[in-house]
This record gives C-alpha cells, sequence and structure tokens, in this order.
C-alpha cells in the first residue's frame, strides 16, 4: 500500500519530506529543507545560548503582566455567549467543555461553528489513535464518531486498510499485536482548527495536527516518529450532536526541524505510559 492509499483511507500521520518555504523577510523567501541544521555547530551554540535569554526574558514579562492584571476582565476571552469577540489565535475559545460521552469520546457538542470545530478536533484524537489497530475498538470508535449513514462504508474501507501487509509496516505483528518487548505509539494531537464552510446542520472543519507513530524499543527499526498534517473533516447534525460523515487528509503545514536532540527508545515509552492523552480539546 502506498502512502497516498493510507492516506485515503483514512489513516492518519503522513511521512516523507515536507518542504516548507519561509516568509519574505525570513530567509529571503528560499525553500528550506530542514536548512537549520546544515548552519555550522558553532552557530548552534550561540544560537541556543541566545535563545535561552531570550526564553527567560519572555517568561518574566509573562509573569509580570500576569500579576498586574489583577482582578481585570479579560478582552481576548469572547463575551458571557461564549462567542470570539477579537479573541488571539492562541486565546482558548469555545462553547463550555461538554459533558456527555460516548464510548469514551466526549460527545453532545453544541450546535454552533465552534461545537463543530470542537467536535472535529476531539474526534481526530481516538481515528489518529492506537486503538484504530484493533478491530473491535475501531468499529466502536467508528460508531461513536460518524454518522450512522457512513459508519458501514467507514467500516469496510478501514478493514481494506488495515491489513497484515499495513502491521508489518509499522512493525507490527501481522494480527495487529505488539511485539514482545516493545511499545507501539500512534498519537493524534489537534494544534488548531478552522470552519471553511457552515449552514447550520451541516459543516466542514480543518484540524490542523501533530502525530507520533512507530515501535519503542531497544532493537526498533520503526523508531517513533512525528509528522504534520491537515484533516479535513465534514460533519452533519445528527440525532442532537455533531457526526462525521467524510474526512480527508493532506501533509503540513510543517514547521522547520529544530536543534531538539532524539530520545532514546525507553525515554519515548516512559513519556508515553506516563503522559495520557486528551479527550476533550478547545
Amino acid at each position: 500500500m502506498s502512502p497516498d492509499d493510507e492516506r485515503n483511507d483514512g489513516l492518519f500521520g503522513g511521512s516523507g519530506e515536507t518542504r516548507t518555504r519561509l516568509p519574505e523577510g525570513e530567509g529571503g523567501g528560499q525553500d528550506v529543507y530542514g536548512g537549520a541544521r546544515r548552519s555550522g555547530r558553532s552557530s548552534r551554540s550561540s544560537s541556543r545560548s541566545l535563545v535561552t535569554v531570550v526564553g527567560v526574558v519572555v517568561l518574566l514579562i509573562a509573569a509580570i503582566a500576569f500579576a498586574n492584571r489583577g482582578g481585570e476582565s479579560s478582552s481576548q476571552g469572547g463575551d458571557g455567549d461564549g462567542k470570539k469577540a477579537g479573541a488571539a489565535a492562541t486565546a482558548p475559545s469555545g462553547e463550555k467543555p461538554v459533558d456527555g460521552k460516548t464510548s469514551g469520546i466526549a460527545s453532545g457538542f453544541a450546535k454552533s461553528e465552534q461545537g463543530a470545530q470542537s467536535a472535529a478536533a476531539n474526534y481526530v484524537v481516538p481515528l489518529g489513535s492506537a486503538e484504530m489497530f484493533s478491530k473491535a475498538r475501531r468499529d466502536e470508535i467508528l460508531r461513536a464518531v460518524m454518522a450512522p449513514s457512513s459508519v458501514n462504508s467507514f467500516e469496510a474501507r478501514l478493514d481494506r486498510a488495515y491489513t497484515a501487509g499495513f502491521f508489518k509496516n509499522v512493525g507490527l505483528n501481522e494480527d495487529g499485536t505488539t511485539p514482545n518487548g516493545y511499545q507501539f505509539v500512534s498519537r493524534t494531537s489537534p494544534i488548531g482548527t478552522k470552519v471553511t464552510s457552515y449552514s447550520g446542520d451541516q459543516a466542514t472543519v480543518e484540524v490542523w495536527c501533530s502525530g507520533l507513530l512507530g515501535l519503542a524499543g531497544e532493537r526498533s527499526t520503526k523508531p517513533v516518529t512525528n509528522s504534520w498534517f491537515t484533516i479535513t473533516m465534514k460533519l452533519a447534525w445528527t440525532n442532537g450532536d455533531w457526526k462525521a460523515t467524510t474526512h480527508t487528509q493532506k501533509d503540513g503545514p510543517a514547521p522547520v526541524p529544530g536543534d531538539d536532540r532524539a530520545s532514546g527508545s525507553d525515554e519515548i515509552s516512559k513519556a508515553v505510559e506516563g503522559y495520557g492523552g486528551f479527550t476533550y480539546a478547545r
């Protein structure tokens, strides 16, 4: 199965080299393939020192601003109706978090653009999780997040995608189980959402995501790697909640890789065990 086939079948977490074009004024608009790694070793040391100093200054400024804020009401968090009122891109937004859950997945979203964004952000998490590699759990997830009219077609598509060959390609046994002594990692984290169309009972939402995929273990030939991709999800208002009818995936936008040291398999395994995933985003 080719990477394109995997994306078309709804599998999350693309791979491959991503070409990034810096904006004008930041390197003259040149194309970059991880250009930071081509700079000299000596410049890395000075850059890290500068970043450290700048980071400390930023933290101090943030702490001072927080202390001086006192009891003032925020003008960025939206009004009492939960609507955004000139909120910054990084400010929290959306309706009051939902209380309901279906098969462990958040449900009962508001019938609004914000509710549709919240639903899409929540749904990409289980759809990109390691639980999707189990047939029984995969079907349960699909019934929780997909519109009833779309469940059967998606079950059939994903059954064709999650084959013995695909399992072997990601480092698993042919039946989808994890080899002894290893830990399989598959996680999707929503970074941001955007509504591209909305008509009351129908919505199309794009979710920018970061993903982890691979096998953590001392002798793993499929180490855990990071990828960036965007999910476009169409939703329909069904039985009092937003449910997905279709979703597609494309690579990027991907930032320029930094100088972070790659962690060892043991460190990755402990992180996966120690840090739980989120069931509610936005």
